[in-house]
C-alpha cells in the first residue's frame, strides 16, 4: 500500500481518482474469541439499546493500488457485532468501512453535526454519513452504491437532498483503529438553506416521537475551529477540514 498524500500522527489521507470494490470472506473467528465478543456486544447492547443493533455491516480487508490514483478496498460482510473484537484480548477484527459527505457552504465553510446522546458515539462532531452496509442480493457493492449510501446519510442526518451523481469522490482515509473512510463532496449551498434544511429535518423527526442523528449542527472554516465546539470530534475531522480549507476549490477524485 503506497502513494500516501498525507498524514497525521494518528489518520492516513489518500485522494484516488477512482475506487475499485472486491468482495472478499471474512477470517475465522475462534469459538473462545466469538464466545468473548458475543458477551461484550451483550453487555454493550444493555448499556445503549437505542443506539447499537446487530445489523449488517461492511469491513475493509486490504487498502491497495492497482494503479496509480486507483485505490481498490477489498471487503467483507459483517455484523456490528463483529466489532466487539476489538475488546477481546487476543482477538482482532477487520476495519470497519464508512462513508462521510463533506457539504460547503458558498462561502467556504464546512457542515458538521454533533451526534446525539442515542447514538453509538454520542457527542461526538463529525460530518455527515454513516457506516457502509452490504448490498441487497446479487447487487454489487461498487463507488457508485457508496454514493447512493453517502447521499442517503446525507439527507436523513441534515435534510440536504442531493443526488448520488452530484457527489464527487473526494479522498479515503485510514483512522486509529484502522477504519476506512470514504469522502464525498456536494456541491455549495448557502448557509441559510442548509440551517433551513436542517431546522425542518429536526422539527420532521421530533414529529415522529424520534430524536434526530445530529443533535446540533456547525460551519467550520479551519482546523482552528474545532477549538470552538464542545466535546469530542472524529479522529478524521482535523485532517479533512485542513486539507478543505488549504484546497477548497479542488475536485480530488476527479
Amino acid at each position: 500500500m503506497t502513494d500516501p498524500q498525507s498524514q497525521s500522527a494518528s489518520v492516513a489521507f489518500w485522494v484516488p481518482r477512482r475506487l475499485r470494490m472486491v468482495r472478499t470472506d471474512p477470517p475465522r473467528v475462534s469459538p473462545e474469541h466469538q464466545r468473548a465478543a458475543d458477551r461484550i456486544w451483550g453487555e454493550m447492547a444493555n448499556a445503549n439499546p437505542t443506539g447499537l443493533f446487530d445489523g449488517p455491516a461492511v469491513a475493509c480487508t486490504s487498502l491497495d493500488w492497482d494503479e496509480p490514483h486507483h485505490i481498490v478496498l477489498s471487503w467483507a460482510s459483517v455484523t456490528y457485532r463483529h466489532y466487539a473484537l476489538r475488546r477481546v484480548p487476543g482477538a482482532s477484527a477487520l476495519p470497519s468501512l464508512f462513508v462521510a459527505v463533506l457539504q460547503p457552504t458558498d462561502d467556504g465553510r464546512l457542515l458538521v453535526g454533533r451526534m446525539s446522546s442515542w447514538t453509538a458515539a454520542p457527542g461526538r462532531w463529525q460530518l455527515p454519513g454513516g457506516s457502509a452496509e452490504p448490498p441487497a442480493d446479487h447487487e454489487p457493492l461498487d463507488e457508485a452504491a457508496l454514493r447512493r449510501h453517502a447521499a442517503r446519510e446525507l439527507v436523513e442526518e441534515t435534510g440536504i437532498d442531493t443526488a448520488p451523481h452530484d457527489l464527487q469522490l473526494w479522498a479515503v482515509t485510514r483512522g486509529q483503529r484502522g477504519s476506512i473512510g470514504v469522502f464525498f463532496r456536494a456541491p455549495a449551498r448557502p448557509a441559510s438553506v442548509l440551517a433551513e434544511r436542517f431546522t425542518a429535518a429536526v422539527a420532521a423527526e421530533t414529529a415522529l416521537g424520534r430524536e434526530p442523528e445530529f443533535a446540533e449542527t456547525a460551519l467550520l472554516r479551519s482546523p482552528a475551529d474545532l477549538g470552538t465546539l464542545p466535546g469530542p470530534h472524529a479522529d478524521y475531522l482535523e485532517l479533512v477540514i485542513q486539507r478543505y480549507a488549504h484546497c477548497p476549490d479542488d475536485s480530488p477524485g476527479q
